[in-house]
């Protein structure tokens, strides 16, 4: 029976990062590594700032989601590119594959937001301290956040809804590990001429606006500590911002080189490769930076700890 869109497509086959027989091993064991990682360190840190009400603070509040949307993201291709290892053919279902694009969609550009609003705290925390208590008051951080998820609805439904109006005929090999955009257009018997604006415009959006922001942001933050006397305080505070700068470089970079440049056949394989820095290396190193040179993360593991002894 075929999907009520008219698709004659019931199910889609995912080829996966590589079809070499002697990489499976290797590299199914590495992205396994890689998404316990995650899962733990963001588990973790969702954990850590519920039980310790200390950590209840505007950063704390945007690391708390951004630590649940990166748990979730990671789950939402993760078990399905670890079976590509280790399968001789992934199936995914028409509805089961657009259902993983819809929440892929969602939860990448929460992320986007969400980083915004953690460099925008950051910035009112160093530049304008005085008037932080007014400028992030719980009010306006769940007015970001708010903000934040509508803005993921509002992309993740645009690029589900042009998907669903595509017919697909007799292709169903989609050559990627997730039911990712544009490999999907390449499979499409109708035109996609529209799936191909909404992803330049949508995607020029969710991309453009907060990456600017952030780096604005950091650009004053950075000007903001050249003027501290202290050498040793100058150097923690570049190492801190830098480590920051370079999370959010690979997620919001390779973002705009996987869906704002035109796509061809041989740019999906490429894009590929590009695709595990946002959806596998980000995730896993957000909790690692955000949390590794905090001492209030420090301090409430050890503290949360002692309590399990007794």
């Amino acid at each position: 029976m075929a999907p009520e869109n008219g698709s004659f497509v019931t199910e889609f086959i995912l080829v996966g990062l590589t079809d070499q027989q002697g990489l499976r091993l290797p590299l199914f064991l590495l992205f396994l590594a890689m998404y316990v990682v995650t899962v733990l360190g963001n588990l973790g840190l969702v954990t850590l700032i519920g039980l310790n009400s200390y950590l209840h603070t505007p950063m704390y509040f945007f690391l708390f989601n951004l630590s649940f949307i990166d748990l979730c993201y990671s789950s939402v291709f993760a078990p399905k590119m670890l079976m590509n290892f280790i399968s001789e053919k992934n199936i995914i279902s028409y509805m089961g594959c657009m259902t993983q694009l819809f929440f892929f969609c969602f939860f990448a550009i929460s992320e986007c937001y969400v980083l915004m609003s953690m460099a925008y705290d950051r910035y009112v925390a160093i530049c304008n301290p005085l008037l932080y208590n007014i400028a992030m008051s719980p009010k306006v951080c769940c007015n970001l956040m708010l903000g934040s998820y509508l803005m993921a609805l509002s992309g993740a439904m645009a690029h589900t809804g042009c998907m669903l109006r595509l017919t697909f005929c007799d292709a169903n090999t989609i050559n990627h590990y997730f039911c990712d955009i544009l490999p999907m257009l390449h499979l499409s018997c109708t035109s996609t001429y529209v799936n191909e604006m909404v992803v330049f415009i949508v995607g020029g959006i969710n991309i453009t606006v907060p990456s600017l922001t952030i780096f604005i942001s950091y650009g004053c933050i950075l000007s903001n500590i050249l003027q501290i006397s202290s050498k040793e305080s100058r150097s923690k505070a570049f190492s801190t911002c830098s480590s920051h700068i370079v999370a959010v470089s690979l997620f919001f970079g390779s973002g705009a080189f996987m869906y704002l440049r035109p796509s061809s056949a041989g740019f999906i394989n490429e894009g590929k490769i590009y695709s595990v820095l946002y959806t596998n290396v980000v995730p896993m190193m957000n909790p690692l930076i955000y949390s590794l040179r905090n001492k209030d993360v420090k301090f409430a593991l050890r503290k949360t700890l002692s309590r399990r002894k007794f």
